[in-house]
C-alpha cells in the first residue's frame, strides 16, 4: 500500500487532470466569454481545483519536494495520455509511448 501523502497527491492530480478535461470540453463548446465563467460549471470546476490544491499543499508539506513534484509530474503525464487515448482518441508514436512507459517506471520508483 502506498503512503497516505502519496495517495493524496495522486488524488489531487486526478482532480486537476479531470478538471482540465472538463474545462477543455466546456470551453470548446461555449468559448472564452464572460458568460462561460458566470455559470454553474465554473463553480464546480473552481471547487474541484480548490480541493486539488489543498491536497497538493498537504503532499508538499509532508513529502520531500523532489519526490512530491516527481510524483505529480509523472501522474500528470500518465493521466493526460490515458485520457488522450481513451477519451479524445489521440494516438502517439511508438517512441512517445516508450517515453510514457518510462514515466510510469519513474512514478513507481518515486512512490515507494
Amino acid at each position: 500500500m502506498l503512503p497516505l501523502p502519496i495517495l493524496i497527491l495522486l488524488a489531487s492530480q486526478v482532480c486537476f487532470t479531470g478538471s482540465d478535461l472538463w474545462a477543455r470540453s466546456v470551453m470548446a463548446q461555449h468559448g472564452f466569454r464572460p458568460e462561460t465563467f458566470l455559470s454553474w460549471w465554473f463553480l464546480g470546476y473552481s471547487t474541484l481545483r480548490t480541493v486539488a490544491t489543498l491536497g497538493q499543499l498537504y503532499g508538499l508539506s509532508t513529502i520531500a519536494l523532489g519526490r512530491a513534484t516527481g510524483v505529480l509530474s509523472a501522474i500528470s503525464v500518465l493521466l493526460a495520455n490515458a485520457l488522450g487515448f481513451f477519451v479524445l482518441r489521440e494516438i502517439l508514436t511508438p517512441a512517445q509511448y516508450i517515453g510514457v512507459s518510462l514515466v510510469a517506471v519513474a512514478l513507481l520508483l518515486l512512490a515507494r
